[in-house]
């Protein structure tokens, strides 16, 4: 009976192997959605298809290959940004990553994306702690910096920022880094300067990329912010011409237009980037030009579909703490415009508490408090909020009020001449309660 009993067991270990290998579940892998519209026009799209369907068959036919996995989770990250369907995508993106990193934690461009992912989705400090893993692992890489300089920005860490984007700078100077270092000079009070690396960034890019869109259209927003709207606007009609129907361009001319004040140009922009991408911004902006178009039903149709937006990011935030858009700084302003104060100060607490250094996060909460009448409170924020002396127009205009109602009227106005000699087309609320004040005094 012995002789017969290594056999048996040979086989029956052979039979299991052979079960485990044909009635295992297969790993669910995400599909690419259909794009719509405007996006499916050229032959990016088609490119994608093939490119994503490659990768998806190269997982069924190696289900324990990263690598494939891997690219298809950049191509995913990729196509959030192209449609905007960060709710899917960026899920989709993590679940892949999620899965290669429990095989391979130290798998470097797995944690860089992964970072990255956290820092779109607003989890500041998470995708902070993933990218100093990342870094752990190879300290030679320009991404890997970009990504801990975003990271320190957002939480308000600026001196450590620009380190991180000065050895992004060293490693590798491209599109990115360039980028990083305008976003710094703006947030320091340099504007000129700020333009001038946004404009290396978009000529280093490939024209026709969104990552070289992106670019252009910061730069156009630079110069949006210091009132020169024709070069303004020809960045954004170059960006067109080099990426048609791209919608952060048209919502750049959208903007263009509302600063000349032909508000029905304005809402036929932002109703096509509307239309192409899905971004509460421009709900947000079609809020505030339907008002100025007095068209009030409207406006208050559009300022709702933006709280929903923001509201349904927000709950799938508070219920996954790995993924879900954090968006209370965006409610809270939201909120201002349908004036419901206490929801907009709850949401300003709530960004507040989880970034308190961030010189957005301290603006959001003095104008909250201003809007409240708690003038005291405001000038508290402000004060924070000014602490890298930027020069951003509306920062200079809130700040010019909330130091008048102070009893601080020679700087309140002067803090407002010069927001308003920056930029003449602020927004128009903002410019005229600033020039009423100035008349009044």
């Amino acid at each position: 009976m012995r002789k017969y009993l290594y056999p048996i067991l040979v086989l029956c270990f052979g039979a299991a192997i052979a079960a485990l290998f044909f009635f295992r579940k297969p790993e669910l892998i995400p599909k690419l959605k259909e794009r719509h519209g405007d996006l499916t026009l050229g032959g990016e799209w088609l490119n994608t298809k093939n490119a994503i369907g490659g990768l998806m068959a190269e997982i069924r036919a190696k289900p324990d290959d990263n690598k494939p996995k891997l690219l298809l989770a950049q191509a995913y990250m990729q196509e959030a940004r192209v449609t905007g369907d960060h709710p899917y995508y960026d899920m989709a993106a993590m679940q892949l990553l999620n899965g290669i990193l429990k095989k391979e934690p130290k798998n470097f461009e797995a944690l860089c994306c992964k970072a990255s992912l956290c820092l779109t989705q607003h989890h500041f400090s998470e995708g902070l702690a993933v990218a100093q893993q990342a870094v752990e692992i190879n300290p030679h890489n320009a991404f890997v910096y970009g990504l801990l300089c975003d990271a320190n920005v957002e939480l308000g860490r600026y001196d450590e920022a620009v380190k991180m984007a000065d050895k992004m700078n060293q490693v590798r100077p491209d599109l990115r880094s360039y980028s990083r270092v305008s976003y710094l000079r703006e947030i320091y009070g340099d504007y000129p300067g700020a333009i001038e690396a946004m404009d290396m960034a978009a000529k280093a890019g490939y024209p026709g990329l969104e990552q070289t869109g992106w670019a252009r259209t910061t730069l156009g927003h630079l110069y949006e912010n210091t009132g020169d709207l024709i070069k303004a606007e020809n960045q954004y009609r170059q960006t067109l011409q080099e990426r048609p129907f791209y919608a952060y361009a048209l919502a750049g001319l959208g903007r263009v237009e509302k600063a000349r004040q032909n508000y029905p140009a304005a809402i036929e922009y932002f109703r096509k980037a509307r239309a192409t991408v899905k971004d509460y911004a421009f709900a947000d902006e079609l809020t505030d030009l339907y008002r100025l178009n007095h068209e009030p039903a409207k406006a208050t149709q559009m300022a709702k579909e933006a709280i929903s937006m923001l509201a349904e990011d927000a709950k799938e935030a508070d219920e996954n703490e790995e993924m879900g858009h954090y968006a209370d700084r965006e409610l809270a302003y939201a909120y201002l415009k349908t004036n419901e104060l206490d929801k907009a100060l709850a949401h300003a607490k709530l960004e507040y508490d989880r970034r308190p250094d961030n010189i957005d996060v301290n603006e959001t909460r003095a104008w909250v408090h201003y809007k409240r009448g708690e003038y005291k409170d405001a000038q508290t924020y402000m004060a924070k909020a000014r602490r890298t002396r930027s020069q951003n127009p509306t920062l200079l205009c809130r700040a010019g009020l909330i130091a008048t109602k102070n009893g601080n009227a020679a700087e309140g106005q002067a803090l407002i001449r010069k927001a308003l000699s920056t930029n003449p087309y602020l927004s128009m609320d903002l410019a005229d309660e600033g020039k009423k004040l100035l008349a009044a005094n």
